[in-house]
Order: C-alpha cells, then structure tokens, then sequence
C-alpha cells in the first residue's frame, strides 16, 4: 500500500516526540502549556462568533 512521506514523517515525529513523556498526554499537554508560555505572541485569541439564527421556510403542499 502506498503511503504519504510527508505523513509518515509527521507521524514519527509525533511518536518521537510522546515517547519523551512515555505518552502520557498529561505530560504532554503540561510541556505543549510550557513552550506557549514562552511565546505569547505566538498564540492567536478569537473573539467568539455570533450564533445565526436559524430560519425555517414552511413549505404549502400543492396539489398536483
């Protein structure tokens, strides 16, 4: 089977870079938290969106 080189690339690096905390994902979050720290520039904060209301169209039957 054929497979992406850029995504078996990414993949290794994911699994490099959990097998550092021994994949604990609470390990992880803490460090990911960490290096944000260190780049708060970097971090992008979104207002929230505005909810659209929804419309519904009441359809009249028609006889055919």
């Amino acid at each position: 089977m054929w497979q992406d080189p850029i995504v078996a690339e990414t993949r290794d690096l994911r699994d490099e870079y959990a097998r550092q905390f021994n994949y604990d994902a609470d390990a992880i979050f803490e460090d990911l938290m960490a290096k944000q720290a260190m780049h708060p520039e970097r971090v992008v904060s979104l207002s929230p969106r505005k909810i659209k209301p929804v419309v519904t169209v009441k359809r009249i039957a028609q006889d055919g």
